[in-house]
C-alpha cells in the first residue's frame, strides 16, 4: 500500500509490427498437391502424376502470392502503427487517454485520464477508503507476547495519506512513461469522507515530468514528498502549528477549481438520480480491472488455403458438369475414422505427409489448442517452434492453426500440418490442449473431447482423450519421425495425459519459458 511508488515504469517506444510468416516452396508445394491430389485413388497412377506436375506448376505463383500479400498486410499494419505512434506524441487527446487508461487498469488505486489540454494530462484517481484501513496493529507486551495494539488516529491518518501519495507518485510516474508528449499532469483525487461518508476530493495538484522525474524515490517515505514537488498542490491533511499532522479527512475547497467545482455544484452522490454523479464517476473508477482474457484477435497474417487462391485467380469457366457428391470432412469421432487407444501408434500414410488436417472439438468448455515443433528429445529449438493462438504459424507455414469457432454446443479449432514441408531438424510434432488460465477449469470440465485428423485419401484417425479433473494442459498426441525396413516415415501416437500447473507446465517440459 505504501511502497508501489518504488516501481519503475519502462518508457513507450515506438511500435514494431512483427513481420509476416516466412514461407517456403515446399510448403506451397505441399499445400498444391494435397488440393490437386485430392479425390484420386492411389492406383490412378496417371492421373496422380499428371496432378503432381499441376502442383509443381502452381507452387511457385501460390507462393509468390501469398508472400506479397502478407507483405501489403505488414505495410498496413506497420502504417497504423506509425499513426497511432505520431498521435500519441502529439498528444492527441482520444489517442493519449486510451493508452493511458489502458495502462492504468490494473494499478492499486483505479486512476482515470479524463482530457488533455496542450501538453497538460488531467487525472482522476481513486484513493481507498480511510476507514477501510485497519485500527490495529501487531505488537507484543511487555512480557514479549504477540498481541494488538489500537492504531492512534494520526498514526492511522499516516498510513493512510502516505499510501495515497505512493499511489499518486505511481500513477504520476506511469501516466509520463506511457504518454511521451505529455510534459505535466493535472491530478485530483477522489475518496470517501469518514464525517460524511460522501465522496469528495482531498488532494489536487499540478506535477510537471521533471519534478517526478528528477528526484530519487527508493523509500517509503519518500511518497510523501508528493507535496513538496507539485504546483499549488492542496490536500486535506495538514500539518498543524505544533508540526503534526492534522487527524481529520475533510473535503478540499474547490472553489479555485471550476472543473472539479462543476462536477461538485452539478453532481448528487446518489445512484439513482438520471444525471452524472460522483457515484457513478466512482463505481467507474472502482470498476477499472483489467479485461479478462477473452478469444483471440483474428490473425492479420492469415494464410490462404490453396484452393482459395486457385479460386480467386483462375479464369471464369463453365460450371462443371455434375459429378458424385463428396461428404465435407467428418467430424470428431465419425464412424468411418480409425479410433485410436491410449498409447497406441501407427504409420501414416505417404499421403498424409502433404497435408494432415487436425481438429479438435469439445464441449462444456473451453480449451486452447497448441502445436510444439521439437527435437528428438521433445524440445524446441527456439520459440517459433511454439504454436499457439498469439502465434499461429510456424516452420514458413507448414504447420499453423486455422481458428476456432462455435459448432452447436461444440468449440471447433482446426490446424493444418505439411509433415513433408518440416524442416530436418524437426523430428516430432506435439499436439496439445490447455485450459483458458482465467477460468479456473481443469481437463475434466472437457465433454465429448475428441481429436480428429485426415488427409486428402480421406484416411481418418480419432482418439478420445480422458477428462482429466487433475490437468489443466494435456499432451492428446504427437507425430513423429521414424525408420520402418529402412525407409522414413511418420508415426502417429495416442497420449492422453497432462499437467496439473497447465500451459506453463506443459510449455516447460518442451522447452519454453513463458513469462
Amino acid at each position: 500500500m505504501t511502497s508501489v511508488h518504488l516501481q519503475s515504469f519502462t518508457p513507450a517506444q515506438p511500435p514494431v509490427v512483427p513481420g509476416p510468416p516466412q514461407l517456403s516452396l515446399a510448403w506451397a508445394l505441399a499445400e498444391a498437391q494435397a488440393h490437386h491430389l485430392a479425390g484420386l485413388g492411389l492406383f490412378a497412377r496417371a492421373e496422380r502424376a499428371a496432378a503432381k506436375r499441376r502442383a509443381e506448376a502452381d507452387a511457385p505463383a501460390y507462393l509468390a502470392a501469398e508472400e506479397a500479400r502478407l507483405h501489403a498486410v505488414h505495410g498496413e499494419l506497420a502504417a497504423g502503427a506509425g499513426q497511432w505512434w505520431q498521435a500519441l506524441n502529439a498528444n492527441d487527446e482520444e489517442t493519449v487517454c486510451e493508452a493511458v487508461n489502458y495502462a492504468f487498469s490494473d494499478n492499486a488505486a483505479a486512476g482515470c485520464a479524463v482530457g488533455v489540454d496542450g501538453a497538460v494530462l488531467s487525472v482522476v484517481m481513486r484513493q481507498q477508503d480511510i476507514d477501510s484501513l485497519p485500527d490495529q496493529t501487531p505488537g507484543v507486551t511487555p512480557s514479549g507476547r504477540p498481541t494488538l495494539k489500537s492504531l492512534s488516529k494520526r498514526d492511522r491518518t499516516l498510513w493512510w495519506l502516505t499510501s495515497m501519495g505512493s499511489n499518486i507518485v505511481a500513477t504520476l510516474k506511469e501516466a509520463f512513461a506511457v504518454a511521451p508528449g505529455v510534459t505535466a499532469i493535472d491530478l485530483a483525487v477522489l475518496t470517501r469522507l469518514p464525517d460524511s461518508q460522501r465522496l469528495g476530493f482531498v488532494a489536487h495538484g499540478r506535477w510537471t515530468r521533471q519534478a517526478i522525474e528528477a528526484g530519487p524515490w527508493r523509500e517509503t517515505t519518500d511518497a510523501l514528498r508528493f507535496l513538496d514537488i507539485g504546483q499549488d498542490v492542496a490536500c486535506s491533511v495538514t500539518t498543524t502549528a505544533s508540526g503534526n499532522l492534522s487527524s481529520a479527512v475533510k473535503p478540499l475547497d474547490t472553489s479555485r477549481l471550476p472543473g472539479l467545482q462543476s462536477l461538485l455544484d452539478h453532481a448528487q452522490d446518489d445512484t439513482g438520480s438520471g444525471d452524472a454523479t460522483l457515484a457513478g464517476l466512482d463505481g467507474d473508477l472502482r470498476a477499472n480491472v483489467p479485461a479478462a482474457h477473452s478469444a483471440p484477435l483474428p490473425d492479420p497474417y492469415r494464410i490462404r488455403p490453396f484452393a482459395e487462391w486457385k479460386s480467386q485467380t483462375a479464369a471464369p469457366t463453365p460450371p462443371p458438369a455434375p459429378a458424385a457428391a463428396t461428404s465435407p470432412p467428418a467430424p470428431p469421432g465419425h464412424a468411418r475414422a480409425t479410433a485410436l487407444a491410449p498409447g497406441q501408434n501407427l504409420v501414416l500414410p505417404e499421403e498424409a505427409w502433404q497435408e494432415l488436417r487436425i481438429t479438435f472439438g469439445s464441449a462444456g468448455a473451453d480449451a486452447d489448442l497448441t502445436l510444439f515443433l521439437t527435437d528428438t528429445g521433445g524440445q524446441v529449438t527456439c520459440d517459433e517452434d511454439f504454436i499457439f493462438y498469439n502465434q499461429p504459424s510456424a516452420a514458413q507455414g507448414a504447420a499453423r492453426l486455422l481458428g476456432k469457432q462455435a459448432d452447436g454446443p461444440h468449440t471447433v479449432e482446426r490446424a493444418a500440418l505439411h509433415l513433408a514441408a518440416l524442416p530436418a531438424h524437426i523430428q516430432r510434432v506435439t499436439i496439445a490442449v490447455n485450459m483458458d488460465v482465467d477460468s479456473g477449469l481443469t481437463c475434466g470440465a472437457l465433454t465429448h473431447a475428441a481429436l480428429y485428423m485426415d488427409c486428402v485419401t480421406e484416411a481418418a484417425w480419432t482418439f478420445q482423450p480422458p477428462a482429466d479433473p487433475d490437468i489443466r494442459a494435456m499432451v492428446i498426441a504427437e507425430l513423429y519421425r521414424h525408420t520402418t525396413n529402412g525407409q522414413p516415415v511418420w508415426k502417429l501416437r495416442a497420449i492422453g495425459q497432462g499437467w496439473a500447473d497447465g500451459l506453463d507446465a506443459l510449455a516447460r517440459a518442451h522447452g519454453v519459458n513463458i513469462t
